[in-house]
């Protein structure tokens, strides 16, 4: 089978290779023709090796979508033909993280999408929308996933405000997710003309952060004072600060990204005037990534997808996420 190796590090190397061993599944797992692969902030650390360095017939990428054409003989309730997603931590069907169920990671730790045949649990899958093509259902896993999780653990309800920053695939999967909860949605980015699109896609307030370094205040201004009850903060560093600053008391601050740093000093006296709670996040289990595709299906939300490169043309697909240009989620059509 055709399937791509990862030489991690700087510079980080995409090798495809047409002679790879197609994957058997065990008994509990299935065999997917994987037929497009989302790529992540995540997939980035792993070609960085900011993991550490990968076997040398390491298949990278976190996201696939495909459909079953072979299931374990203790496997019930799949069949070969269905289109399916899985989730990022195989073992976390449900219920808390544990070290136990947490170490087996797609794209991370074992192989991932970016081959043409992958071998997954079968607790992970959950079914792709009826109608949703597989390019935009290579998208969920990681960001949907995310999103969801940031709504829920933020309480997000008619009239709450919802702050996200830049325009990646976990803010355009969370942009609709709030607004469907019947939230007023505010949205930073340093480009205008993204701040346009996200407009269209239904967002109240947006502001540049590069014409206007203190979004912070002009959040606050925007909201008479009061600030954020929820703050997806995809940056880290470079923004923690001022996400604190923008939360309104007894809001919460959901962490999801670092590609501005990792180390950041804590506002500690604001963060316990505010009492705000401040929400790490692993991506999260098969049951929320069910419950992800189930709201976005329910609310007919549609991924936003910035650009579908062959599969041939992986490397030019990282280096574009890698960019920063894109607008929503990057993918790769492995057929």
């Amino acid at each position: 089978m055709k399937a791509y190796r990862l030489k991690a590090g700087k510079p980080y190397e995409l090798t495809l290779t047409d002679n790879a061993l197609e994957p058997v599944p065990e008994s509990d797992e299935v065999l997917i023709r994987i037929r497009a692969a989302g790529l992540n902030y995540l997939d980035l650390m792993v070609a960085n090796a900011r993991f550490g360095n990968v076997d040398a017939s390491f298949v990278p990428g976190a996201d696939g979508a495909g459909e079953i054409v072979e299931v374990g003989s203790r496997v019930k309730g799949w069949k070969a033909g269905d289109r399916v997603i899985a989730g990022m931590i195989v073992d976390w069907a449900a219920g808390p993280l544990t070290v136990a169920n947490g170490e087996r990671l797609r794209g991370v730790t074992m192989p991932g999408s970016l081959a043409e045949y992958a071998v997954v649990p079968a607790t992970a899958l959950v079914a792709i929308p009826a109608a949703m093509p597989f390019v935009q259902a290579a998208s969920l896993p990681v960001a949907a996933t995310t999103a969801w999780n940031a709504i829920v653990a933020g309480n997000v309800r008619p009239g709450s405000t919802v702050a996200l920053l830049g325009t990646g695939g976990v803010s355009l999967f969370a942009l609709p997710l709030a607004k469907a909860a019947g939230a007023r949605v505010i949205i930073a980015s340093s480009s205008d003309e993204k701040l346009a699109r996200a407009r269209k896609l239904g967002a109240d307030v947006t502001i540049n952060y590069r014409t206007t370094p203190a979004w912070d205040v002009a959040l606050l201004e925007a909201t008479e004072g009061r600030g954020a009850d929820l703050v997806v903060e995809t940056v880290g560093v470079a923004t923690f600060e001022r996400s604190v600053n923008a939360a309104a008391i007894g809001g919460t601050i959901f962490v999801v990204g670092l590609i501005g740093g990792e180390e950041t000093k804590m506002p500690l006296l604001k963060v316990m005037v505010k009492t705000l709670r401040i929400v790490g996040n692993q991506t999260g289990s098969t049951a929320n990534l069910a419950d992800a595709v189930k709201a976005i299906a329910q609310s007919r939300i549609e991924p936003v997808i910035d650009r579908v490169f062959p599969f041939d043309a992986a490397q030019d697909a990282y280096a574009y996420l890698e960019s920063g240009g894109h607008f929503g989620k990057v993918v790769i059509d492995v057929t």
